[in-house]
């Protein structure tokens, strides 16, 4: 596959080794984002995930189309919907278009057999939803993701606000620290459904597919960020080259 290249900057002296690893960062997001937009064909009905490695999916997908490629997205957020309406890529709704060729999407962690933690941009119901109503769903990340067991990134999980105190204190009692999501001026986060999102530290978590279903018992909780077993292909950024990576 022919790496695309991104530019990053340098300002200063001090802070040089984070400001490369962040230009690192992005290129390799915009390296996997441009090589999942190759994968999509002409007439695909085209889940387009949210974050900031989507972002690059959906941008490439809107140089695409540009370029003559026929598509249609279901936008996995209100944000995401914008992007693509910006980029020039025509946009349906789930009811108009249930059936969904390829979803393409970040996460925030991937383990060796591809499972996620995803929700960190705060749309994980969204993009549950439509990573399962999809024939294929394709992960798209830098390589700071791959990790060899999930749980260094807390869990987010969203909640109707009607059981916010029994979900925090249920959550809890599994062993993990738990704190709701607040904007960056205090007010408590609220997803594209209006719930609120609480995030949850569970450490190295041993047995996901376990966890998954506790939490999904929950009375209260809308959905959670693990995602078992619906990303079949990973393609990740390392460096200057993409790197595929199958579910066996």
């Amino acid at each position: 596959m022919t790496p695309f290249k991104s530019k990053g900057s340098d300002h200063s002296i001090f802070g040089r080794a984070q400001i490369m690893s962040d230009s690192k960062s992005q290129r390799e997001k915009e390296l996997a984002g441009r090589a999942a937009a190759e994968l999509v064909g002409d007439g695909d009905v085209v889940g387009l995930g949210t974050g900031s490695t989507a972002y690059f999916a959906v941008l490439a997908l809107g140089e695409r189309v540009r370029t003559g490629l026929k598509i249609v997205g279901v936008p996995t957020s209100v944000g995401t919907a914008d992007l693509a309406r910006g980029a020039g890529i025509p946009l349906a709704t789930l009811d108009q278009q249930p059936a969904i060729d390829i979803d393409i999407d970040g996460a925030d962690e991937i383990d060796p057999q591809l499972r996620l933690i995803k929700g960190g941009g705060g749309a994980l119901l969204r993009e549950k939803v439509i990573a399962a109503a999809a024939k294929e769903m394709v992960v798209i990340a830098d390589s700071s993701k791959l990790v060899p067991t999930l749980g260094k990134f807390p869990l987010p999980v969203e909640v109707i606000s009607f059981a916010r105190a029994p979900v925090q204190k249920r959550i809890a009692s599994l062993g993990a620290t738990v704190k709701w999501r607040v904007r960056s001026d205090g007010r408590l986060y609220m997803t594209d459904n209006g719930n609120p999102i609480l995030d949850c530290s569970f450490g190295e978590i041993k047995d996901p597919s376990a966890l998954a279903r506790t939490l999904s018992d929950i009375p209260g909780v809308v959905e959670h960020g693990l995602f078992i077993g619906l990303a079949r292909v990973a393609l990740v950024g390392r460096g200057d080259r993409v790197e595929r990576i199958e579910r066996s």
